[in-house]
């Protein structure tokens, strides 16, 4: 029998049993939703058995099995106390159970992170920690799942204890679950993985080859979960659909990183959906170019076709900058506009050209802060005019990938001052209250709900001040 895990169990509850917390409070939830440490899996074979000591190998085994089912009770009355001393007991002789199940092994990490949650004490802490981790890895040792563990860990660097990793160091452990488990890779690696895939290739950290190859690995998973998904695992891959994707918008930024293809599919669509409005078409002929499609394509051509017989610019202090915004040169049509806008006299054109720039900055940059600043400039330029409002709020309401995981509080309450905008809009321009209610009709059912404002605390009507980007203070709206 390998004796390898009761020594580290004796070693570690040595350790740490002079310093339990003596509470019965239970624990409080954290709106990450936690990844299982017990995965759902048909039962072993004998031969299949972990190879670590079970309730069979103990010098007692009906009193193992006995303390097992104790201590197992006395967690679901939350008597914390009872439980982790009958919890010592069997991890030092049985922590592999059965044989079948790695109960013992997430138990133990339910144990010291809810020990985590009622000290202030660092050094305490950072031993639960190290045991939380240790016992992580006997799970990989003694029921080994893939790359199940290495992402488990990246998880909780990444959520609960960043100063234990760099970020580079976590992307690895992620990384490494992914090269192992493909396109059975867990739901909860892809919101992070995305995350730091995006903010590490910013820094120069990652080469754009490895960016590309896991952001199309990412998008591949995603696939298959949602094709596959079953029941109530559906909705975790729903929330990730609503975010991975989104952060992994940043690399359009990046020219040459997708190929056209990626943006015939993606914006090709709005200009045959709206071949009227010359902004959608300047738009999505402005992406194709970016994007490298050839303009001998048929569908370029017709696009073309259309641009060349609509949406000529006008002859002025602005025709320069719509080739340039068409050529998809970005910084150069921004230079451009605010030219035109210092040569131009007429009010309502020097607005418009503000405007450009901020969807610009929205669209082509994707540059929030920078969008706001020239929205509100182009609204400062046309006193009355609504549209610089609706697009500022269409900013704060597709800032939750941005600003969270894209569901829950972070990502919910960027809607209050979304709405702000478009009640604004409509306030200041009625002729664009039919676009600002439709916005506002949409993106309400998206605001938090009672409950969520009642256990923070707060109440509808207060004023609450919006972090991240936006940096803006709002007033409480609830769903229901």
């Amino acid at each position: 029998m390998n004796s390898r895990p009761l020594v580290l169990g004796v070693l570690l509850l040595a350790f740490l049993a002079g310093c339990t917390p003596k509470t019965t409070e239970p624990v409080t939830s954290s709106e990450t939703e936690e990844p299982p440490v017990v995965k759902e899996e048909p039962p072993k074979q004998e031969e299949e058995l972990s190879p670590c000591p079970k309730f069979k190998d103990a010098p007692h085994p009906d009193e193992a099995e006995t303390n097992y089912v104790l201590y197992r009770d006395f967690l679901r009355v939350n008597d914390w106390d009872k439980a982790f001393q009958m919890w010592k007991k069997v991890y030092a002789v049985a922590p592999a159970a059965d044989g079948q199940r790695n109960t013992v092994y997430a138990d133990g990490i339910r144990f010291y992170e809810y020990f985590i949650s009622q000290t202030r004490d660092s050094a305490q802490i950072h031993a639960y920690v190290d045991t939380i981790f240790s016992i992580y890895d006997e799970i990989n040792r003694c029921y080994p799942e893939g790359g199940y563990i290495p992402a488990r860990k990246a998880f909780d660097l990444y959520y609960k204890y960043q100063y234990r990793a760099t970020k580079k160091e976590v992307y690895e452990m992620f990384k490494e679950a992914i090269d192992i488990d493909g396109l059975k890779t867990p739901d909860f690696v892809l919101n992070p993985f995305s995350a730091l895939l995006v903010e590490l290739y910013d820094a120069g950290e990652i080469s754009q080859e490895e960016a590309y190859k896991y952001q199309g690995i990412v998008r591949d998973v995603l696939d298959e979960g949602l094709k596959t998904c079953k029941g109530k695992a559906c909705d975790r891959w729903k929330i990730i659909e609503e975010y991975a994707p989104v952060r992994l918008e940043y690399f359009e930024t990046v020219k040459g990183f997708y190929p056209c293809q990626y943006y015939m599919e993606k914006y090709y669509p709005e200009f045959e959906a709206s071949p009227d409005d010359c902004d959608v078409v300047r738009t999505v002929y402005s992406r194709l170019k970016w994007g490298g499609c050839s303009e001998s394509d048929e569908k370029f051509r017709a696009l073309i076709r259309v641009g060349n017989q609509n949406c000529k610019p006008e002859p002025g202090p602005a025709e320069l900058a719509y080739i340039l915004l068409r050529e998809a040169k970005y910084p150069e049509a921004i230079e451009a506009f605010q030219k035109a806008i210092e040569e131009e006299e007429d009010v309502t054109k020097k607005a418009n050209y503000a405007l450009t720039i901020a969807k610009i900055y929205n669209v082509h940059l994707r540059n929030f802060p920078r969008a706001r600043d020239w929205a509100l400039q182009a609204a400062d330029m046309r006193p009355g005019w609504g549209e610089p409002y609706i697009l500022i709020g269409r900013l704060y309401a597709s800032s939750g990938p941005l600003c969270g995981p894209g569901r829950g509080w972070d990502s919910q309450v960027v809607t209050w001052p979304a709405i702000d905008m478009w009640a604004k809009a409509k306030n200041v321009d009625p002729s664009v209250a039919a676009e600002a209610n439709k916005w506002i009709g949409r993106y309400s059912q998206y605001m938090p709900n009672k409950e969520d404002v009642f256990i923070r605390n707060l109440k509808a009507g207060d004023s609450y001040y919006i972090g991240c980007w936006i940096q803006r203070s709002t007033t409480i709206r609830t769903s229901d």
